[in-house]
């Protein structure tokens, strides 16, 4: 008797199956990283859910970009686990793991100058010799579509400005179509309009069922469009839940050591993060 094919293997890897809303699909426990003989992370607890954009947040040296590598398994722990999909991040090999979670590195380098559309294009290539190779096409121009790339799809990367290649390096972590994003400083090149067309990408994929984690340098920004926020200290995280209710003067001013006011937008409501300046 023929043995029944199982709809999420292909060529040996264990296939993403759905994931409801609301369910972890990221989890760091007792997480503690060390970089050389520098401890950088220690006693981290902290879920990414289906449908959510968490954001990390806190000043130089705090730990956010290494808790995402960590997240990431780009990372080793030191003590505690990582969790992705339901299994330690130990137990996926590298191409299951390229299937459930797409990373956005601070920057983005490529030592030929391949042209903008190729460049997209290999965020399929986990899905190569799979049922969903045949979205390869889609994916490639809905991810250029969205980050606005589409006009210059021909040219080099090499040719690009910052900010361009930041949201082409985007583009090919959306043509992904991981279930987990892990976007690190997303917006550092980009300008006002780009900045808040990243993060309305995040609150889409988000809204279709993906966990977005983005480390952020703009306090406004993880205030506008986070569902929580995680605030890092030297480590750890002081504070995590909902930016209204974290995001306040007195924590903000301690953690970044700079007196900060937080006050209300008077037509949305969500915090607005500003320093205090003057007399």
């Amino acid at each position: 008797m023929r043995a029944l094919k199982n709809p999420f293997r292909a060529r040996g890897r264990l296939l993403p199956a759905p994931v409801a809303p609301g369910s972890p699909v990221a989890e760091a426990r007792g997480l503690r990283v060390r970089l050389g003989q520098r401890p950088v992370l220690d006693s981290i607890d902290l879920t990414a859910r289906a449908g959510e954009v968490l954001a990390l947040v806190g000043p130089n040296g705090a730990g956010k970009s290494t808790l995402l590598a960590a997240l990431a398994a780009d990372l080793p722990a030191e003590h505690g686990e990582v969790r992705i999909d339901g299994c330690p991040v130990t137990d996926w090999s590298a191409a299951e793991l390229a299937l459930r979670r797409a990373v956005l590195p601070q920057s983005a380098a490529l030592s030929f100058p391949f042209p903008v559309a190729d460049v997209v294009r290999m965020g399929r290539a986990p899905w190569a010799g799979t049922e969903r190779a045949d979205e390869d096409d889609p994916a490639v121009a809905s991810a250029m579509a969205a980050t606005e790339v589409t006009e210059f799809a021909e040219r080099p990367f090499s040719a690009l400005s910052g900010g361009e290649r930041a949201r082409v390096a985007l583009a090919r972590v959306l043509a992904q179509r991981a279930g987990l994003l892990l976007l690190d400083e997303p917006t550092a090149a980009l300008d006002l309009r780009h900045q808040e067309l990243v993060l309305r990408i995040c609150r889409e994929r988000a809204a279709a069922g993906d966990a977005v984690v983005v480390v952020l340098h703009d306090l406004g920004l993880a205030a506008a469009y986070a569902d929580r926020a995680a605030v890092l200290h030297d480590g750890r995280i002081a504070v995590a839940g909902p930016p209204a209710g974290v995001f306040t003067g007195e924590l903000l001013g301690a953690v970044y050591r700079q007196p900060i006011e937080v006050f209300p937008h008077p037509r949305t409501g969500a915090p607005l993060v500003v320093p205090t300046r003057g007399s």
